[in-house]
């Protein structure tokens, strides 16, 4: 075969090369060596080709070839002119061709440097969620991905497997974080029907936005100093919730709990602590405080003489949970998320909250909706922000997964927060205040931030406040209350209408 004479014609190219140039002069050897050198280039050409290995590789042998073979006939046509030198540069040259020929030299793979192409925002962990038919193993996908450095595991561990497809998810880690050999796994599992579905698994991000505090002067019948910074209360009149709550001696039917899906929460916290319940002691703290802020906003300890209030008058209406999700960076992926959903539901929680997302290239988010229904199934109730981008929520995960209650956030002239998404395009969309928002962050502290997260967990501990006296609402007759008696906004079609506590609780104890 062709394939098994390399590296022969290159030696054969070199030594005819050699002669070509020590008889330059003489006519018709020169015309001799010069027609034996392309002939025998042509079988080098042929043979380097024909031979095994992916063109990258031949490419650098080529490269690699073409410099010894210049290099050699330059050296011979300067320093060896004289017939003595051309012999001994000749037995030297022979001697060394010989030798990388027996110790395979010439076909040792050179070092290749090559251009990389690091795969960007998707989890470095875990680039890819596959679904597995329910009829196949996992056997078959590392079957199918055994040429590849990828390494496959489950993903996701609902307690009731049962009641949903998660539990046929496995994650896969592309080891060389290479962005062809990513697209190449993909191009595989397209073509397996053992794959039901799979997608990216994008990574978002949070951050908190600093802003300056707002006093308004208001009496709430409570006594927690830090509210004279929430002009969100006066927008939403809560002063009529305290009223309507103690004038008609509503009391709570259960107290629900609002789960937390965030970079943890300070357990801790003098505002927070009488309403806080662990699921783990890891995510009792919060390095970030994001998490912390989003709790103080749910559900702060109410009329205790400390730092701010929320919905819930006392402590017998609601309690708040945390669920890590994200790490001390403010970093997360699709898989964290959703397992924090998973243990959420399975833990019980009444709302889960969830003030984080990003920017989605997928047009599906077939994981994020299997988690969300899992939920849902569960009496769970998701609430997610709409995104801090002034860009088209639609285009956002996890808010623009069906069954999802967005929140878009307005600032205190009842306008669209000019950084907030819009809502209008995702199906159970509503506003809250998100600018200059007073609460709780870790070490008994208190700061005010800006953003859709802010205005998620006003949300959540209103739905939390209506599961306690109603722990049979559904998603879907929250939103419907809070949309009926929500207050327009300068731009409501973006927003959606700004949620009325006072008003939304009447409305669901008349249901």
């Amino acid at each position: 075969m062709l394939s098994s004479l390399y590296p022969l014609p290159l030696i054969s190219s070199i030594l005819l090369l050699v002669a070509w140039t020590y008889f330059n002069r003489q006519d018709l050897w020169s015309k001799l060596w010069q027609r034996l050198f392309f002939l025998s280039m042509g079988a080098y050409m042929v043979s380097l080709f024909a031979w095994g290995g992916n063109m990258e590789m031949k490419f650098a042998f080529l490269f690699r070839d073409m410099i010894i073979l210049a290099t050699s006939g330059l050296l011979f046509q300067v320093f060896f002119k004289t017939q003595a030198s051309f012999f001994t540069g000749l037995f030297f040259l022979l001697g060394g061709l010989v030798y990388c020929y027996q110790t395979d030299w010439f076909t040792k793979q050179p070092e290749v440097t090559t251009v990389a192409h690091p795969i960007e925002n998707l989890a470095e962990d875990g680039e890819l969620l596959v679904e597995l038919g329910a009829d196949f193993r996992v056997q078959s996908l590392e079957n199918a991905l055994a040429d590849y450095p990828v390494a496959i595991s489950r993903a996701f561990f609902p307690e009731d497997g049962a009641q949903t497809d998660l539990d046929d998810y496995f994650v896969l880690d592309i080891l060389d974080n290479d962005r062809k050999t990513l697209e190449a796994v993909k191009s595989v599992l397209g073509n397996l029907n053992t794959v039901d579905w799979f997608e990216e698994n994008e990574t978002i991000a949070v951050a908190p936005m600093p802003a300056k505090n707002t006093k308004v002067n208001s009496r709430f019948g409570i006594n927690d100093p830090g509210l004279e910074f929430l002009w969100g209360f006066e927008a939403m009149n809560v002063d009529q919730l305290y009223t309507f709550l103690k004038k008609e001696e509503i009391t709570p039917k259960k107290k629900a709990l609002i789960a937390i899906l965030d970079t943890g929460v300070d357990s801790k916290h003098e505002d927070i602590q009488g309403n806080y319940r662990s699921i783990q002691k890891k995510y009792d703290d919060d390095p970030r405080s994001h998490g912390t802020h989003c709790a103080g906003i749910a559900a702060s300890v109410s009329n205790n003489g400390l730092g701010v209030a929320s919905f819930s008058p006392n402590s017998k209406f609601v309690e708040v949970s945390s669920i890590k999700v994200l790490n001390s960076f403010g970093m997360g992926t699709q898989k964290s998320i959703i397992n924090g959903i998973i243990e959420a539901a399975d833990n019980k929680a009444d709302v889960i909250s969830m003030s984080l997302g990003g920017r989605s290239t997928q047009p599906k988010q077939v994981a994020y909706q299997k988690a969300v229904e899992y939920a849902l199934d569960k009496g769970a109730i998701v609430v997610a922000a709409a995104g801090n981008s002034n860009m088209d929520a639609k285009d956002y995960s996890p808010v623009n997964v069906p069954g999802v209650i967005g929140v878009s956030a307005i600032n205190n002239e009842l306008d669209r927060a000019s950084f907030s998404n819009f809502v209008q395009n995702i199906k159970m969309g509503v506003a809250a205040p998100g600018v200059n928002i007073y609460s709780t962050v870790p070490g008994d502290k208190y700061a005010s931030f800006n953003g859709t997260s802010m205005a998620t967990p006003y949300v959540s501990g209103l739905i939390g406040l209506m599961r306690s006296l109603d722990p049979s609402v559904t998603s879907k007759e929250a939103f419907k209350i809070l949309n009926s008696t929500g207050k327009a906004t300068k731009s409501t079609r973006k927003t959606g209408r700004l949620i009325q506590p006072n008003k939304a609780v009447r409305a669901l104890l008349r249901k």
